[in-house]
């Protein structure tokens, strides 16, 4: 009887430390995005292996313990920015973030940042002091990069410098790796850079735009092995992908260790299961033609 009553009082400690974990987790975002409010997969988070549908605290537990967590968005909706600022506390509830890398910041704001990092206090004008660049909203990421820098997270830049990408694209290095390399990736990022240009882009200048996507991630993939872990990258989705981006890298780099996928998808989005470990359904965008302005 002594045993079971000992039992008993484990799985009652059990029970209580996971009451505590989840109290502990910070308060979701409410939605911003108008679109797909009424669609039943709306905060859904899907374990794509198995269709397993989770809890916002059953996805921070399990990714928790990887060394590298890649959180793929859609650069301009403000679901994903809320949600990667939320995953990032809550991740810290669980245990110490390593490292936080972001594909918003080019390797010649790094100086930058641990200049402002040494510094007692911040900047009252932050985004002036990073040189931040205007392509990337800072109402939507400034909160990401004031709450890491407030809570002295090792913050760093995970994208090329513009001097970088201009000698890719005179050069196009040759890429050493099988997986980054394997003609089924190489065709489908080329595929992705014709359509991101609207089809518009010669032919002749696809070869060196997805060597500049590909260094990208291979530069994401060289940050990501040489920083404090557990490190987390904000980036694209196609950046994060496992079957096209940084994880076949970090794979031909010889990355110790699995790394998580987790991609923040808007409602009515369909992932196939090679492309990442979880997706949480989002609220969405209005439909919206990018390329009319390219066209007009």
């Amino acid at each position: 009887m002594r045993h079971r009553f000992i039992c008993s009082l484990s799985i009652v400690a059990l029970l209580v430390g996971c009451q505590v974990y989840q109290a502990e987790l910070p308060a979701l975002p409410a939605w911003q995005s108008s679109e797909g409010r009424s669609e039943a997969t709306l905060g859904q988070i899907r374990e794509l292996a198995n269709g397993r549908t989770l809890t916002p605290l059953q996805l921070v537990q399990a990714l928790a313990d990887a060394p590298r967590v890649l959180v793929g968005e859609k650069h301009d909706n403000p679901d994903h920015h809320r949600l990667e600022l939320w995953l990032l506390r809550a991740l810290q509830t669980q245990r110490p973030q390593g490292s936080l890398l972001l594909e918003m910041l080019q390797s010649e704001q790094q100086p930058r940042v641990d200049a402002i990092k040494a510094q007692p206090t911040l900047p009252e004008d932050l985004p002036k002091a990073l040189d931040w660049q205007e392509g990337w909203s800072w109402q939507s990421y400034g909160p990401i990069v004031q709450y890491a820098l407030t809570h002295q997270l090792p913050l760093l830049a995970a994208d090329l410098s513009k001097a970088e990408v201009r000698k890719v694209y005179r050069e196009q290095p040759v890429l050493a790796g099988a997986q980054s390399n394997a003609p089924a990736v190489k065709a489908a990022l080329l595929e992705d850079v014709r359509a991101g240009h609207c089809g518009l882009l010669p032919e002749s200048q696809l070869p060196a735009m997805l060597a500049i996507q590909q260094q990208r991630d291979r530069r994401m993939a060289e940050r990501l092995l040489a920083t404090a872990q557990p490190a987390l990258l904000i980036a694209g989705s196609y950046h994060a992908r496992k079957d096209l981006g940084v994880p076949l890298h970090l794979a031909d780099l010889g990355a110790k260790g699995a790394s998580k996928v987790l991609l923040l998808v808007e409602v009515g989005e369909v992932v196939e299961p090679g492309a990442a470990d979880y997706v949480w359904y989002t609220a969405a965008l209005p439909e919206q033609d990018y390329c009319a302005g390219l066209r007009n």
